[in-house]
Order: structure tokens, then sequence, then C-alpha cells
């Protein structure tokens, strides 16, 4: 029993002021408890998500702290593994809820109200190559390395102001071609979480991107714009983001399958650009031209711009914009805002370990740390944002790991001291003002800097 008390209480001394304020001013509890994170017995589900949240920052895996007996929970590794495999946990909802609050109470109040928020869907992968029992593994072609692997799609919806990028959910693609698929999904009750987040990751990209984008709706995430690259854009896609209520911002693929309504006639993005004139000189567009998309029998307008290649001169690139409104140069710099999200997928798989701290067979438990892990990134992109200089997130996270080992090693040289002054109670016959005068002059003989650092703490 003791034992237990004293673990617990170096849990809790283990977590920084930092960390500990960003989990109370964003109401990370309340955003578990909505999402379907109760806490019915035993160890609050709160204190499980802590301790998973800071094993990046300790450098070390839970395996490791459990082989090494250092910043051991107060709770066994079967509960971790309960929590994370747990079907009931809408962890699309958490991160939703999360981020909308984090916007909405640090973000948009710092901002003109002209600024633009936007979303950005992306996808980028979730790599398992090393066991194929996982569940719903699937070979998955790795459009940056250009080779297929085993893992899955990690479909992510981010949210930006130009300025500081969140994430605000995502799901784990497998694929809808069931020959691509290593392993099959286990039999759960239809009425769990669990289950519609398996059919959800059998469902096409285009599909499950319309899902993630009504879960932010639901959520209050403020936007006005949506933005994808020509993995997405199609004119069902178009058509079907517009009557969310939002407008599209996106590259589109140069391919004489796709048409477009312009002069009255049916013709693809190549023949639009051979009947016009470009622009000569240094403009950032060689053309702009307004045109119908259409799906069936119904059309929206759009504003395509054609703009240089800056990689391959003779080429272009292709932008479409369904707000009409805007002007060429404005939908560019819209449109660069989506490199955000590209960042976020670098920092995650650097310093936050993505798809590799967790080694779990349960399709559940890689949701659950991917939440996790989007969790650590939310804190490092506002701390970036309202810190005083101008540390990259990288630095910020090399911060928080040394914050965190500094904690940990002031905190038990506290814990010496209290036991020091415990025997002294117990085995000598002196008054508590004797006792007071002895400890501070054994703090008086240590250094100056380690004295400040028993002050502060």
């Amino acid at each position: 029993m003791n034992n237990s008390i004293t673990q617990d209480s170096q849990n809790d001394n283990q977590i920084s002021k930092t960390i500990k304020k960003f989990f109370s001013r964003f109401h990370v509890t309340s955003a578990l408890k909505t999402a379907g994170a109760y806490h019915k017995k035993g160890t609050p589900v709160t204190r499980i998500f802590q301790y998973l949240f800071l094993l990046i920052f300790s450098n070390r895996s839970m395996y490791m702290n459990l082989l090494s007996g250092r910043n051991t929970p107060a709770f066994a590794k079967d509960t971790v593994y309960r929590f994370m495999k747990s079907t009931q946990i809408n962890w699309i909802r958490f991160t939703t809820i999360l981020a909308s609050r984090i916007i909405k109470d640090a973000v948009v109040p710092l901002n003109n109200a002209d600024r633009e928020n936007v979303l950005c869907i992306d996808d980028s992968m979730f790599e398992r190559n090393r066991s194929k029992k996982v569940e719903l593994l699937a070979k998955t072609y790795d459009h940056a390395k250009h080779a297929y692997k085993f893992g899955f799609r990690m479909l992510t919806l981010g949210w930006t102001d130009g300025s500081t990028f969140l994430p605000v959910n995502s799901i784990l693609l497998s694929t809808d071609n069931k020959k691509n698929r290593v392993n099959e999904a286990v039999s759960l009750d239809k009425r769990t979480v669990g289950y519609k987040r398996r059919k959800l990751s059998m469902t096409k990209g285009t599909e499950v991107m319309l899902e993630l984008l009504k879960a932010a709706k639901t959520g209050g995430i403020p936007a006005k714009y949506v933005l994808f690259d020509s993995w997405f854009s199609s004119p069902k896609s178009l058509h079907a983001v517009k009557n969310l209520g939002y407008e599209v911002i996106g590259m589109i693929k140069k391919t004489p399958k796709m048409f477009f309504r312009y002069n009255k006639e049916e013709l693809s993005l190549i023949n639009i650009y051979k009947r016009n004139k470009k622009r000569r000189g240094r403009s950032r567009y060689l053309l702009s031209v307004e045109v119908e998309v259409i799906r069936g029998e119904k059309s929206i307008p759009a504003r395509v711009v054609y703009v240089r290649n800056r990689n391959k001169r003779k080429e272009y690139l292709c932008l479409i914009s369904t707000d009409t409104s805007l002007s060429e140069e404005e939908i560019i710099r819209l449109y660069g805002k989506r490199w955000d999200i590209e960042v976020f997928f670098k920092v995650c798989k650097s310093y936050l370990r993505l798809s590799k701290e967790c080694h779990s067979l349960s399709f559940d438990a890689m949701s659950a740390h991917t939440a996790v892990v989007f969790t650590r990134y939310m804190m490092l992109s506002i701390e970036n944002r309202e810190s005083n200089d101008n540390r990259s997130l990288g630095e910020l996270f090399l911060y928080f790991t040394d914050e965190m080992s500094d904690i940990t090693w002031i905190e038990a040289f506290q814990m010496l001291l209290q036991m020091f002054r415990k025997l002294l109670e117990e085995h000598c016959d002196l008054v508590d003002e004797k006792i007071d005068e002895l400890v501070e002059a054994f703090i008086s003989t240590l250094p100056s800097l380690l004295q400040s650092q028993l002050v502060a703490a």
C-alpha cells in the first residue's frame, strides 16, 4: 500500500508544469469522457492517458520502464493494454473536441478577423513492415517512396491559420480491396465504436474524407476552405465537400479523362489550356479561367489557375477553387497553407515516434496510439505559438524531454530529504524547529544551482 502511494506521488511529480497546465487548461479529462473513456473502476483513465502521453519525453518505452523499475506506474501493464484496446472510445471525437477547444480558446482570439482558417486533408504511410499478424494489415503503395509497403494510410484532417497547425482527426485506412488485406478484422458487436472504426478503415479514402469533415463540422472547427492535393480532387469530391458547406481549393490532375464545362463545351484542362493565350513575363500564374464542375445534372462554378511548375519550367500545375470571388494570387497563397500538414507528418515520424512506439497487433490500440501522438503535437504546437522565442517544434520536444529528466531527478532528491526528516523525527528527540534548522543547514552546504532548483520545486 505504501509503495503504491509512493509511485502515485512520483508519477504526479514527473509531470512538468507546462504539461499539467495543458491538461487542465483544455480539459483533456472531460474530452476523454465525452469520447467514451469512462472511469468505471480502478485506475482513472486520465492517469493512464497521461502515462502514455509522457512516455516519449522519458526517452524510454513502457517495457524498458518496467524492466528497469524506473518511472513505473502504480497500475499494471495490462491496465494500459485494456485501455488502448477499448472498443468503446471514439478517438476521432476525442481529438476533434480537443482541437476545437484549443482553436477557440488559444488561437482564434489572437488572430485578425480577416485571417482565413482552412482545413487540410492528406495521407501518410503508417508502416508495420515487421509484423504480418497486425489486424487489418494491408499491402499499400507509398507514393513518397514509390514502393509497396505493409501498413496503413493514415488519412488526416488538420486545421491551420497559416501560423499554427493542429491535427483534428484521422483514421488508419486499410483497403477496400480484400485481395490486398493481409489480415481481416476481429468479430465485434456492430453497435460498438470499434466495429464502426474498422468498417470506416475499409472504406474508400474519398468517402472517409467526408466523414472526417462531418466530424469537424459537428465539433465546431472554424474553417471556410478545405485544401487537398490531386489524389482527392475529382468532380464528385468537389460537389460533396461543397454540399457540406465548405469551399474547396485543391490541386487537380491534368488528365484527358476529366472534363469541365468551358464556354458551353465539355473540355479537359489540357484542351482548355491549349485554347487560351498565356500570360507573359514572370507572373506567378500562366492562365486563369472560369469553368463549371459537372456532376450529373448539377454544376458548381469554379476558377482554374494554371501555375508555373518551378521544378520543371516547361510544365504547369492546376489549382481549382470553388470560390470564384478569390483572386488568382489569393488562391495560390491559401493553397500554400497545405504545406503545414507535411511538416506535421515529418515531426510526428521524426520526434513523436508515430508507428514506431506502438507494437500492438490490435487496430484499436493503434488508433489510440495515433490519438496520443496527435495530443502531444497539439501541446507542442500551442507552446510554440505562445512562447516568447522562436524555437522549432523539434527544439521544443527536446526541451520537454530535458525538463522531464530534471524533474525526475530533483523530485527524487526531495524524497530523500523527506525521508531524512522523517528519520530525525522518529529516532532523535528533537523539536520541529531544530529539525528545520538541521535540514536548512544541510541545504545551505549544497551548490547554489541545486539550492535554486530545490527552492523552485
